[in-house]
């Protein structure tokens, strides 16, 4: 199993593998240009979405700068996603975004992790996990989405907030790490 197959299937692997170094640093261009647009620059910000993005679906913004290691081809966007400044993904695997997803500024959303083994670490090795976030829901400012969690569909989750864990649908969470204070409505 190639390097690039261990961090698709969520296993170990050498992220300064040659394949992966060269398909990471591919798509980054389209990222530095998006980060380079004026703001009435819409028409070119839509383009550069659509050029760097795995999927980008209708009415999707985000707002200057965008930090993604892989240029966000593997983030994969629905409908009408907001994202405001300095957005944050650790795309080594698919991040999967709903429909009208909104995010508030310092939003950071990471799919690696570093095995706990220290003699694995020295090596530089590491593992990613898939992220979800469903439909409707609202990641407030600085929130922190850790590896392999899923946020249920009209969820919010509070400015500040660390998730570490699977969040439902339709609830509002909180905290350090985020946990359920109670249902949406």
């Amino acid at each position: 199993m190639s390097e690039n197959e261990k961090r698709l299937a969520g296993e170990i692997y050498d992220p300064a593998d040659e394949e992966i170094m060269a398909l990471q640093s591919s798509g980054l261009a389209a990222m530095e240009r998006y980060n380079a647009t004026l703001h009435d620059d819409g028409a070119l910000r839509q383009e550069l979405l659509k050029e760097m993005l795995g999927s980008v679906g209708e009415g999707c913004h985000i707002e200057p700068p965008f930090y993604a290691n892989w240029g966000g081809r593997n983030v994969f966007f629905g409908n009408h996603v907001y994202a405001n400044f300095n957005l944050t993904v650790v795309d080594d695997v698919a991040i999967f975004v709903g429909d009208y997803v909104m995010f508030g500024p310092n939003v950071t959303i990471t799919t690696a992790n570093h095995p706990i083994d220290h003699k694995l670490r020295q090596k530089g090795w590491q593992y990613a996990k898939s992220i979800t976030i469903g439909n409707n829901a609202w990641i407030g400012a600085g929130a922190i989405i850790l590896p392999g969690v899923t946020i249920g569909e009209n969820a919010v989750i509070g400015a500040g907030s660390i998730v570490t864990r699977d969040i439902p649908a339709n609830v509002v969470a909180v905290g350090n790490p985020c946990r359920v204070i109670h249902g949406a409505e």
